[in-house]
Order: C-alpha cells, then structure tokens, then sequence
C-alpha cells in the first residue's frame, strides 16, 4: 500500500476519500483553488497546495499542475474522486507516466466507455442489452432529425461523452428537436469539450437501476448488487436507495451478469457503475432493461451500496490500487437490510431549482440514525464557482419501511440556515404516493412537479416570529429593554415597529407592539398575536405564541433571516430598513442574472420584437445551464451584456422598451 495520496477533487468526496485514507494510515494532500483556501477538505488534510484560479477550468480541470502538486510533495498515488478529471483518460496517462498510481481503471478503459456511441456498440458485441436508437458518427443536424422520426417521438438526445444530465434533452415533438439539439450541443461542449450527441428511443415508464462492479489487477470482477437511481430531476439523481425495491432474484442475476460482462469486456480495474435503463411497463423482467452507459469512477451514491453490503468502497480502491486482490469473492458479498440517500442542495425548488449561493448560518444535521458525507461546515459559503452540494443524508433500516421513516426523520431534523435549501421538496418527495409504495420511475418528479414544488406561505405567526428575530429581541447578548430593542421611543402609549419582510415573491409588513419587558403584541397578516419570551440562548428562543409554547431556532447573515419553525426551514429577506431594500419585484422591462454566472448565449439585439416567454439569454452558473426569457411581448431597448462576460447576480442583461414607448 502507498503511503502519500494526493486528492485531485473537492468539497464532500474528497472528505470522505481522506476519511479513509486516514483510517488505513495514508497521508493525504489536498489541492484548492482560490476559492477554496479555507474549505473544509483543506483541513483535513496533512497537506494541501493550491492549484488555480477559482473557475474549475484553472484549477480543478487542469491536470497539469494537479500532477505538478503530487510530484512536489512526493505523492505516491492520485484518487480523481468523481467529476471533474475523474473519467479523463489523458489525466490518467499523464499520472501514469510521471510515475505515480491513478486511483482508477486503465486509460484504455476509461477511453472504451468514455464515449456513450462506441460504449453502446462494444455492448451490443458483448451481448448486453443496448437501447435503441441512433448511435454513429454521423452529426448533420437534418440527418440526426431524421433519425429522430425514424426512432419514433418522445425521443432523448444525449451527450455521447461526460454523464450528470449534461447535454441531454428529451424531445416530444419534431417541431422542437432543433433547438433541443442546438441546447444539448452548446452544453455539451461547454461540460465536456466535446458537442457529438446520440440519440435514444424515450421509454414512457422507465426506472434507473445500476450495478456497481469492482476489478482488480488479477483478473478478478464482481458485482455488489444494484441501486435504484429513478428519482430524478433533469437526468440528474434526487434519491438513490439500495436495493431496487421490486426486484427479484432472477432480474438481478441476469443484471449483474450483464454488468460484469460490461466489465470484463473492457479489462475493467477499480470500482465502476454499469447504468441500466428498464422499462417497467409491465414490472420489472429478465430482457426489459438495457445498457445506458458505464460510469468508469466512484458514484455519488456509493454510500448506499456500502450500507447494504458492509464494505468501504474507497478502501477497496486505495487496495486494488495498490495492486492487491479484492477482498472478498463473488459468493462472499452480501446484502443487508435497506438504505437511501439523498442529496441536500442550495437551490430553490419553487425557482426551477435555481441554485442558490450564500454563507452557512447555521448547519446541523441529525445524530447517530443517520450519515453525513458533506464538504462544508457551519460558516462556511456556497459559491457559484461549484456544484452546490451541501451534504448527502445516508440511512439505513432493516427493510424499506423503515429505512424511509428513518430518512423523512432525519431530513425533518436538519438545520440549514443562510440559503433556500431543497430540504422540504425531498420530504415532500418521501411523501409521494408512488415513491413510498415501492414504484419510483424517472417522470414521477416531472409529473408531480407543481405539487412537489408549490411554495407553502409561512403563515402569520411564522412572519410574527421572523419579525421579533429581525429586531434582534431575542438576541441573548442584547438588552431585553423593549424599547432598545424596537428602537424607537413615547411619551404614552405602546412603542411599535414595523418591520417589511420578504418570502420568496411575497413581501408582508409586520407590526410590532410592545407590551412591557418580554411582551409583544404582533399583527402579522390578519392576526394580531401575543408573544411572551420565555426564554434566549444563542441560536433559538422558548416563546408562548397566544397562550401556546413555541420552541424555535434562527439564524441571520446581513438580510437574510432563517426561521426553524414546526419543522420548515423558513428563508426570509429583512431589507435594511435604512436603505428600503430592494423591491421584492423586478420591473418588467429588465431581464436580470439571478445569480453570478457567464453569459453563454445572446439571442437578441435592439429593435428586437419578442413574445412573452422567449428566450433571450442563455447563462451557465454552478454547472447549470439557464435559459432567461421575457416577462412580456415588446421591443428590445438595449442588450447591456455580451457573450462571454462573467456577471453578478442581479445585474441587467436586457431592458425592454416601456410599453408607453413603443
């Protein structure tokens, strides 16, 4: 075994792969970009040396000065984690060549299934199941829409090289297919240099199942049963849980014999995902699934498959690495009970899951039911450089029943404050009647996706609480005096305070009364209601809200306020009362960056008439491709950016003439 490993990765995973280095006494190196001097993996770590400039292309995606780093502080081995240079077989040369071990399969490998086309055609020869569709060389826009209306619609465009959802459309018309495949080109091209695409035959009711295999350097291939990837929003996973529910013993003998031939077929070394689509129209069956794609790294979800098996995936890489055998044979490897994972993101469900950027007020997760892998801490920020994973909630039951109670629960008791967080869309997602009955499939998100998302209104004592928080009343270090702390002054009468405060597109005014040391009367909404203060520590107050006892946790950074209150992570904007604010409403005639990106696209020019939802500019931010379009028909006035620039959130792309003028 090697005694120095340099992790050429980030954030969460490459945490969890020190974790474990540690654990077999391997010293670890970490590399960071700019942005990533005081993360949290670069703590933990013996060692750590910047590589770049915060964009990923400076840094994480230059493998020069990745191997430059490892070769400096004498690293004997280099783990890619997953993303990034993970599935980059140039990388894995260059690693090979300046003489260290790349903690992965063979260049060769990774090259066999790098490029979705080939992969399929080398599974059709070494009889595994393939989807059908268009697979060549071939890329003429015209022919490839032939192609499509020969397949039959819905039909699914897909990048041939990189996975995560990256450059895939779904397309229902052919009316709609070019400028779906214009989309899934110019991403494409923009995650994984290279805009080919293949195209697919859609299957109506189908659900995502994988097999993670392993290989050594001795001839040796085994499989540790299979995941259920289903939940999905934008052919990117939600919920993953081990083992599918619904499968039987013959499909997953004749599934994990495809994926070990897979892996055979390529001389496959390390750990691996070989990814299955099946139609289950008709439940699930021995020759309904087929081969999408192999994943030549470590999974986001491994950590199912570790809970159910027992065994340390990453340990076993850093082992077969190393050139030993695998530790255990195929009849060796067994199952145990149920588990599930789920991904906790700063992004805003009710916004078409934007992603969201802001520092960590507050993070505290449940204790000892369940697993954290995350890459951040408390205080620490969510930069629009990266992908905006928080954390991953693995739980593990004796059956699935169980392993569910125990993942609604933990997801209810998780703190996350100072970002919008998805944490509510997955309990409500855990709630769904398909999902807790056992038959996920990949549209159930899209076709509950209004129910699952709907903002929920915070309810009038919820702005009540929110606004006695903004005073700062309930702050334990300031004076309990009510009229500091509503800061204004009487001769007779009560001292009262109005506070503006925002949730989501809602903007309220609340006014607070006070009614003598730790009394508040609070009209919120249509309620008026008291508040006594029983209680302040740090972080949280005991109150009674109209005669009832409350128990609630806060937290705040400048505007932004979090509420922990009957179970919901309440995000709310306290405008500077100094300032006014900003108006919660963005005039209709400006079209503004939600958040910090790169302009990718411009469709527009002045003098430009547009329609009311047409696309005007194409922004990337956090590994996202965002379409923005107008609020209304008009004229264009002005475009205010160009293709290229890099701007911050809120800033004007394009005005609109006002409706007077035109």
């Amino acid at each position: 075994m090697f005694s120095k490993l340099l992790i050429a990765n980030r954030g969460e995973i490459a945490c969890r792969i020190i974790r474990t280095a540690r654990r077999l006494g391997i010293r670890t190196v970490a590399v960071y970009s700019d942005a990533d001097g005081d993360a949290l993996h670069v703590a933990l770590a013996d060692e750590a040396i910047r590589i770049g400039g915060a964009p990923a292309a400076e840094s994480y995606l230059a493998s020069a000065p990745i191997v430059q780093a490892a070769r400096s502080v004498g690293a004997q081995a280099i783990h890619p984690g997953y993303g990034f240079l993970s599935e980059n077989a140039d990388f894995a040369e260059a690693v090979e060549e300046a003489g260290m071990i790349f903690v992965g399969p063979p260049p060769a490998a990774i090259r066999a299934m790098g490029l979705k086309d080939a992969a399929k055609a080398l599974m059709e020869r070494s009889g595994v199941p393939v989807v059908p569709g268009y697979h060549g060389e071939e890329q003429d826009a015209s022919f490839l829409a032939d192609r499509a209306r020969e397949i039959g619609y819905p039909v699914l465009i897909k990048a041939r090289a990189g996975g995560g959802g990256k450059g895939m459309r779904r397309v229902e018309r052919q009316e709609d297919f070019g400028p779906a495949l214009e989309a899934a080109r110019r991403e494409a091209e923009s995650a994984f240099g290279d805009g080919s695409v293949l195209l697919e035959r859609y299957l109506t009711k189908p659900r995502h199942i994988e097999m993670q295999v392993f290989g050594d350097r001795h001839g040796n291939i085994v499989h540790l049963f299979e995941r259920d990837c289903s939940l999905q929003r934008r052919h990117q996973k939600v919920i993953e849980e081990a083992p599918a529910p619904g499968m039987t013993a013959e499909v997953r003998r004749a599934m994990g014999d495809a994926a070990v031939r897979a892996a055979q077929a390529i001389g496959y070394v390390g750990a691996g995902t070989v990814e299955f689509i099946a139609d289950v129209t008709n439940g699930l069956w021995p020759d309904h699934f087929y081969f999408m794609e192999m994943n030549t790294r470590l999974q986001v979800e491994h950590p199912v498959t570790e809970a159910i098996t027992g065994i340390d995936l990453v340990e076993w890489q850093l082992r077969v690495a190393s050139g030993e055998p695998l530790p255990k044979k195929q009849a060796h490897i067994s199952m145990n009970g149920w588990a599930f994972e789920a991904r906790l993101y700063a992004e805003d469900p009710a916004r078409g899951f934007l992603p969201a950027t802001g520092r960590l007020t507050q993070l505290s997760f449940p204790e000892g039911t369940s697993r954290v892998d995350s890459g951040v801490r408390q205080g620490d920020t969510i930069t629009p450089y990266y992908d905006p994973l928080i954390a991953k909630l693995i739980v593990h039951g004796q059956n699935r029943s169980a392993a569910l109670v125990r993942l609604q629960d933990a997801l209810k008791e998780c703190r996350i404050g100072g970002t919008v967080t998805n944490r509510d869309f997955l309990i409500r997602l855990t709630e769904e009647h398909d999902f807790r009955s056992g038959h996920p499939d990949t549209g159930l998100i899209d076709r509950e996706i209004e129910r699952l998302t709907a903002p929920v209104a915070p309810g009038d004592e919820a702005l009540a609480l929110a606004a006695i928080v903004s005073t700062g009343a309930l702050d334990p270090n300031r004076s309990t005096d009510p009229w500091s702390s509503l800061g204004s002054w009487q001769i007779w009468g009560d001292a009262h305070r109005m506070v503006v405060i925002d949730h989501a597109d809602v903007r309220a005014t609340v006014t607070l009364a006070s009614r003598g040391r730790d009394q508040f009367a609070v009209r919120a909404g249509s309620s008026t209601l008291p508040v006594l203060v029983l209680d302040r520590f740090e972080g949280g107050a005991r109150l009674e809200v109209a005669g009832q006892k409350r128990l609630i946790g806060f937290s705040r950074d400048r505007e932004a306020l979090t509420l922990f209150h009957g179970g919901r992570n309440l995000v709310f904007h306290v405008p500077d009362g100094l300032t006014g604010g900003q108006s919660s409403e963005i005039a209709d005639d400006e079209l503004v960056a939600p958040m910090p990106g790169l302009v990718k696209l411009v469709r527009v020019g002045a003098g430009d008439a547009v329609t009311k939802g047409q696309a005007l500019v194409v922004m990337e931010a956090m590994k996202m491709e965002l379409t923005l379009s107008a609020s209304r028909e008009g004229t264009i006035a002005n475009v205010h950016v160009a293709e290229g620039a890099q701007v911050s959130e809120g800033t004007v792309l394009v005005t609109l003439m006002e409706e007077a003028a035109q």
